[in-house]
This record gives C-alpha cells, structure tokens and sequence, in this order.
C-alpha cells in the first residue's frame, strides 16, 4: 500500500446503505472494475475516497467540472484527515502525485502533446499510476474517450466508475463504450435508502398537461393529412406498385437469400404493402423461405412504421443497387421532402423530430408554469422555493410590453420571466439567473447589500418594468453573483428562481428547494436525472421538507399515446425511481406509477391536471406514501413486465390473447353443450323411440361435431401452440435460472432463489428473481427479455418441437440469450435446461444458410409485433 494513503481514515460512521456496498467491495473488485451507481446524496464522492484507500495505489481521479474536481480534495480533507493535513495530492496531470485531481478535458489536452503515443502510456508507468477513478463517466464527450480507452488498453489499472445516471438513452455505440470503459455496473445505491435515512427528502413526480395552441394544432393536422394522403395514393400507384413489384427481393427471392437473411426487416415491409395493395403474394416465394403450403401467413396492417423501413432502404440503404431507377427514386425524394418526411437522410412518416419541436417548445407551457407556480404558492406561502430550469434564456423577448404578452411563441428563461411577472400574485420573489443575465425585483436590494456591498455590482431598470433590475458585475466575478442569488434564495428573498439547466443543473446547491419545474425540452436521462437532483437533497433546517418535482407535456391529440413529447417523458420516467401516485404505496421506476390513464385525452385534460395540483398540496400524503412503501422491500430488483397486447381490453380478450382454455372448456364450452344437450334431447327424443338408440347417439355426435368440433379444435390448437402464459413465462424463467446456476452466473446460494410470475389486473405478466441480488437480477431479466421480444439477430434459435406439433405444422421460435450464444456449449447447457422445463426443441446456429433461413421465417412470425413494446424491465423496491 502507498504509504501516504495509509494515514487516510473515514472519521465518521458509514451509512448503513455505504456499509453495505463497501462489504462487497473485495468480490465486485475482482475483475479490476469497481462501477456503482450513485444518486446524488448518497456520499458518491466520500465512497470515492474509501475505495482509493483501500486500493492503497497511486491514483488518478477524474471528474467533468472544475468545481467537482476541487470537491474531491475538500471532501478528502474534510472527512479522511484529523485537520486537513493531507498534501501528497496534485491538481496538475503533468505532475501527478499519490492522487491526483484532474478534469477529462485536461487529460485529453494532455493526451493531444504526445505524438507518439507510447510516451502517454509509459508517463503513466512512471509514475505508477495504477487506479483510475472516473466520476460520472457519462459526461465524456467522443474526442475525450480516446485518451482513455487507449490507456486501457494499453496499462493495467483499477477502473472504479461512479455515476448517478448511466447514459442508457445515448446511442447503442456510445452505451457499449461507457460500460467498456468502466466496466458492468456492479452495485447500486437505492434512493429509498437514502430517504430511509433521511439523506433525501421524501418527494414526488408531476405531469402538468397542457393542450396545443390553434396554429400548432392546425400545423399537427395539416402534417397527418398530408401523410395519410401520400399513403392513400401510394396504394393506387401502379407505377411504384409496378416498381415494387420488379425489386429483387420480390422479383428473385431466390437468388437473393443471403440478402434477404440480412434485411428481414425490409423484405417484411416490402410483403407487407404489396398485400396492403391487394396483390396477392405466391406461396412460392413464401416456401423459399421454409413456409409449408399448409401454413397460413397473415400479414399485418401497412402502419407509417412499415412505410418508414420500405423508404429509408429505398432512398438509402439500398441505393446503390437500384441506380437504374435513380430518376424515379429521386422524384419519389422530392415528393417526400416537400411534405418534410425526407430530412438528413431518414425517412420519418410519424413526424416525431418535427412535431417534438413544436410540442416540446409550445407556448401552452408558459401558461402550466403560471399555474403550477401559482398553486405551490398557495400551498407553502413563505415557504416557497421554486425553481424553473429550461434550456434557452431568449433575449428577444426582453422588451415584450405587458400587452403583448401572449404573443410569445417560444418557451425560454425571458418569456418564463414575462408570464411570472405578469400572471404571478408575489412578483417581488421572483428572479432570473443565467451565465449573461441576472435579472431581481428592487424591494431585494437591502437584502442583497447585506451579503456584499451594491457598489461592486450596478443594476438598471428594465425597460418594460422599472421594479425589476438588470444585474451587472463591476468588479466581481460571475461566480459571486450566483452565489449571493442562491444566498437570498436559501434565506427566502427569493422564493421563484427562473434559470437555464446549465447553469443550475450540475453542482449547483440549495438544499431549500421545495418545487421545481422542469421546463427542459433537450437533454437526456442524465440532464434530467441531474436537475431533479436538485430538488430531493435534504433540507438541515427543515428537516420535514417535501420535494415536488413537475414535468411538462403537451399532447399531440392525433395520436392515441398523447405524442412524442409524452413519450420522451415516459422513457425518461426510466432513469429515476419514486413513489406510486395510488392508493398503493410501492416504489419503482416506470412512468406507470403515477396512475395516469393509458390513454390521456384532451378532455380529461382539466381533471387530471386539477387533480395533480391537489395531490401536489397534500406533502403529508407523500411522506406518508414513502414511509409505507419503503418497508415493503429491501433493495432495487429488476422485474420483466410482459404486456397484454390485445385489441380488446384484457377481461374480454383473455381467452383469446392468453389462450386460458380450461377456464374456456370449464364455463364457456361447458355451459353452451349443456344447453345443445337439452335441446337435442328434446327435439329429438323421438327418434330413440322410432329408430333405436343407437341411431339416436349416432345423430347426436354427428350434431356435436358440427356444432363444436372447429371451437374445440382451435381451443386445443391454441393451447398446444401457448399454453397457460404466465406458467410459461414462468418455465422460461426457470431455464434461464438453472442456466445461469450451471454456467456461474449466480453465486447466491440456489435453496434461497426461485422465479416467481404472476398476472396482474390489466391483463400483464410480471415476472422476476426472488433471492438473487441485484446483479444477478439484471442477468435474469435481460435475458428473460431477450426471449420475449421479436426476434431480431441471435447467434442461436430454439424452435420448439414434438411429433404432436410437426403433424399439426405448429412451430415456437425462441432467441438464445446473448449471455447464452456466445458459445455453443452454453447454447447447448440452456437448450438442455430448455428440454427439462419446456419440452422438445431444437437447436440452431443462425450464421449458417439452414440458420439463416429459419431466422428470417421466425422474425416474418414476430412481424406483428415489431413495432410494439412487448416487454419491459421494471426496476422495483421489493
């Protein structure tokens, strides 16, 4: 061990929920990686400091910011040393020391001096640098990866990640590096042990809904039409039906297999608007593909999804091939871009990038800010500490006359401030905080001179409204500006703070915050994770604090899921666990928990956003809910939701979508031949006594047969093919487990962990692993999930067998985890545990041309659902 580290000792009791990540510690650092998700309040930075101590190796800290890298040596001094004694650290990477404290862009810039780039790694050989610490790994920017997965490469070293928010909604290429880099997650800190401990303050999550202004409606609807009339047109087409009808795919599946193997997916859409045309597709063309002549092929609906692959393999992917047709492809481009389908080389029917603009940024929301405001004023009166983040500061709107007000088209930090000024009851508590403008109300002055003195600062009178003053500095930074603003925020001066997320978002502090408006239309899980973090710290001086953290939408009315903006908010419900809006408390991650209705309508509008303003004024409803649901569980488990996905609603669908046919024979069947029996018994009781009994059963069976046979058979057919669901689910489960057991995935002891699946009131199935921990839990569900959703591009398939179900022509094609396919022998080991729990199967290598060929028939079977959310992970405190 190094022996300056040696005199560093935690001077304080650990929490129990770090005691326990720590106890961990020596088996999760195993493999050199130590990667831990942290939520801010958790003591993330302290945690930091233990594991570099009892690595006991020279080490090198890295964070995104200036102000958190010198958090590091502040909280080194503060908490591992009698009284701040510790000088064997460096702030300069160029001269490192026992830890060094540096950000990513100074190791990049670092990095960028060496030509040869041997001389980088052998500086770090040097001078034994042997720990990277890598906090909140997610802020690295692409230029800035290179310098360290080359040190990695390239030099052995401890990688400890810490992160409040992984990057899970960044691009797929861009999450593979991040857990490259630090390695999978191994541990977690579960925010309900922190409000357990009074770390975090008990809080909830708000929609606040708001409808389209007239002209984004019209502009909404004029887009829909449009489309629908380019779709409509394009059915009747002769010359592009002609066109499509000529392609390869269509025209020679034959001689194009391999290619046809790579893009199911286009050749899928290709099938499918030819029948959507009415074209009848030869059963020839489907035996190439492993189809039998018996077997029936139902193509689904041609939806906008199935148009957007045809098209963007059209105009993109599969140009080059068609070069022959370059004039009509560029003629159907034309066409496409004039109606803004075709914008930087995607093809796009569902408008998301362009009707997310204009939802996301709708003017409607400057209104739902006057209420939410309005409303949490009511409620804490002088207690209020409200903050509204958004993305923009619009200067233009600076000078906007009280008039003309509602006029503004855009959301930003200015218009913010103009509805607040205008709307607000106490606009004397209202400010502006960005990195070039600071704007208060006059009454503050004698407050803002008591922190430092008003000479050093001037203040001019706005234009529009003399109360309130722009501030500039004179001789003080602009630091110290934004510190006296959260000086007169925490002590009350200021109790609604309008200000952009970059400047408030990350490392900035005020404890007091008891309501925060996201108004932030860009960004990702992690931004917002970020800013929500603001509001859930705990209160010293109010130690019963609430936080209510709202979020915006606008519904797009001509959709039934309320639009992209809603469902961005949906995914983003992902990256944070809460507490159930219901009159069940538990806790869990999804957007599901506030109990909105699925579908949310512009009349229910009204209702639901009066009822989240009432629920938000009730803050001894959210500790109590926290309170109830916190000893409902012990730590974060991830569960695998399986959606119903029937048309109908789930009571009148059961038997149809879940195939329950004993509850189908037992009630249903039952019942009706009991009534056939009767009435054929009466209506026919004289044929017993005219031509004998046994012409009697004879005429009786016959009639039975042509009343039920074809139901009893499709009952039966239907059962063979699925099966109880949620037993199934449950099977599937278990082979996964005894997998995962076998090849030693899983270390808890196998006495204490099973699978349990269960069905719950809206028709889906929850499956998970009870006993394992969180680790283990994540291996359970990704794989579980991995079966269940449409088969994309396994390296195995299972496809389930019998002579009952070769003789009927009935087939089940299953994925092989990935955890599972990247051997044959752990492909062969699940197949194994497949047999012992499910039945007969078979097993397939899909990189060769038999694999192949069924890999495309089994994603041709999943083609209904390709666009639809089969499964979910749901991450629950249980």
């Amino acid at each position: 061990m190094n022996e300056s580290l040696g005199y560093l000792e935690f001077n304080f009791p650990w929490r129990s929920y770090q005691a326990k990540l720590l106890k961990n510690f020596d088996n999760h650092i195993s493999d050199n990686h130590f990667h831990v998700i942290a939520p801010p309040g958790s003591g993330k930075t302290i945690l930091g400091i233990e594991i570099i101590r009892r690595l006991g190796e020279k080490t090198l800290v890295l964070a995104p910011t200036l102000t958190i890298r010198n958090q590091w040596e502040d909280r080194l001094q503060s908490f591992f040393t009698k009284s701040k004694t510790f000088e064997s650290y460096s702030f300069n990477v160029k001269s490192p020391s026992d830890i060094t404290f540096a950000t990513y862009q100074s190791l990049h810039a670092f990095y960028k001096t060496f030509e040869d780039k041997n001389d980088y790694y052998a500086f770090f050989k040097k001078h034994n640098i042997k720990t990277l610490v890598l906090d909140e790994a997610h802020h690295l920017k692409n230029e800035w990866w290179n310098c360290l997965i080359d040190l990695k490469n390239n030099r052995s070293f401890f990688i400890v990640g810490l992160t409040a928010t992984p990057p899970y909604d960044s691009s797929r290429s861009e999450v593979s590096k991040y857990f490259t880099l630090c390695g999978e997650i191994d541990d977690e800190i579960a925010v309900p042990d922190l409000v357990k401990e009074t770390d975090l303050c008990a809080h909830q999550d708000f929609v606040y809904f708001s409808k389209p202004e007239d002209l984004e409606i019209n502009f909404i609807v004029e887009y829909r039409r449009k489309i629908a009339d380019f779709k409509d047109k394009l059915l009747h087409d002769d010359v592009f039906i002609s066109f499509i009808k000529q392609h390869r795919f269509f025209n020679q599946p034959e001689v194009y297999l391999e290619e046809l193997y790579s893009n199911a997916e286009y050749f899928s859409a290709i099938l499918i608007f030819l029948n959507a045309c009415g074209i009848t597709i030869e059963r020839t063309k489907l035996e190439i593909l492993g189809f039998n002549k018996e077997e029936t092929i139902t193509f689904p609906t041609l939806e906008l999804e199935w148009l957007e692959v045809l098209f963007q393999n059209l105009l993109i992917h599969d140009r080059e091939q068609l070069l022959e047709n370059e004039s009509y492809l560029l003629s159907l481009e034309k066409e496409l871009r004039k109606i803004h389908v075709f914008e930087k080389r995607k093809v796009n029917f569902i408008g998301e990038d362009l009707l997310y603009k204009s939802l996301a940024s709708s003017p409607s929301k400057l209104k739902s800010i006057i209420s939410i405001v309005t409303s949490e004023y009511k409620s804490l009166d002088n207690d209020l500490r409200c903050v509204v983040l958004t993305d923009y500061i619009r200067k233009e709107f600076l000078t906007t006359e009280a008039n003309k007000i509602k006029t503004i088209n855009k959301i930003g930090v200015i218009p913010i401030f103009q509805y607040l000024r205008t709307y607000f009851s106490n606009k004397e508590s209202l400010a502006v905080v960005s990195g070039s403008l600071v704007i208060i109300h006059k009454t503050i002055l004698k407050a803002f001179n008591l922190i430092e003195h008003c000479d050093y600062f001037s203040f001019t009178p706005l234009q529009v409204d003399s109360e309130f003053l722009l501030v500039g500095s004179k001789k003080k930074t602009k630091n110290s500006i934004i510190n006296i603003i959260t000086k007169l925020f925490e002590n009350g001066d200021i109790k609604v703070l309008v200000g952009t997320k970059s400047l408030l978002g990350e490392g900035w502090d005020a404890p007091s915050i008891n309501s925060l408006v996201l108004a932030s239309f860009i960004g990702s899980f992690v931004s917002s994770n970020q800013m929500r973090g603001r509001a859930i710290r705990k209160d010293p001086d109010k130690l019963n604090k609430t936080g209510n953290i709202w979020h915006l939408a606008c519904l797009d009315s001509t959709v039934s899921n309320g639009g992209r903006d809603v469902d961005i908010l949906r995914r983003r419900f992902e990256a944070f666990v809460g507490v159930s809006n219901g009159n069940q408390s538990y806790i869990e991650n999804s957007f599901e928990r506030l109990q909105f209705p699925e579908r949310i309508l512009e009349d229910h509008v009204e209702t639901l956003n009066l009822q989240t303003l009432s629920h938000a004024k009730n803050r001894n409803s959210i500790i109590k809910k926290w309170d109830e649901a916190i000893v409902k569980g012990t730590q974060l488990t991830k569960e695998t939701k399986i959606y119903h996905l029937g048309e109908l609603p789930y009571k009148k669908q059961k038997q149809i979508y879940y195939f329950d046919v004993v509850w189908f024979f037992v009630v249903e069947l039952s019942f009706t031949i009991l009534l056939f029996y009767l009435e054929f018994i009466l209506k026919n009781i004289h044929i017993a006594f005219s031509r004998g009994v046994t012409y009697f059963l004879y005429t009786f069976l016959i009639a039975f047969i042509i009343s039920f046979g074809y139901k009893l058979y499709k009952a039966v057919m239907l059962y063979i093919r699925y099966g109880y669901l949620d037993r199934k689910i449950k099977k599937i489960g278990q082979a996964i487990l005894d997998t995962l057991f076998e090849l030693g995935f899983i270390m808890t002891n196998k006495s204490l962990v099973n699978v349990e699946s269960r069905r719950i009131n809206n028709g889906d199935i929850i499956c998970d692993l009870i006993g394992g921990n969180p680790f283990e839990n994540s291996l359970f569900s990704t794989a579980l999930s991995e079966i269940l959703e449409p088969i994309k591009s396994p390296r195995y398939l299972i496809v389930k067998t019998s002579l009952f179900r070769r003789r009927l022509n009935i087939e089940n094609f299953y994925s092989v985890p990935e955890i599972f396919g990247d051997k044959k022998t752990n492909a062969l080991i699940f197949q194994k545990h497949w047999r012992i729990n499910l039945g007969r199967n078979k097993l397939f290598y899909t990189r060769h041309l038999e694999g192949r060929k069924l890999l495309l028939k089994a994603r041709l079977f999943h083609v209904y659902n390709a666009f639809k959310k089969v499964s979910k992970q749901v991450i629950v405190w249980k």
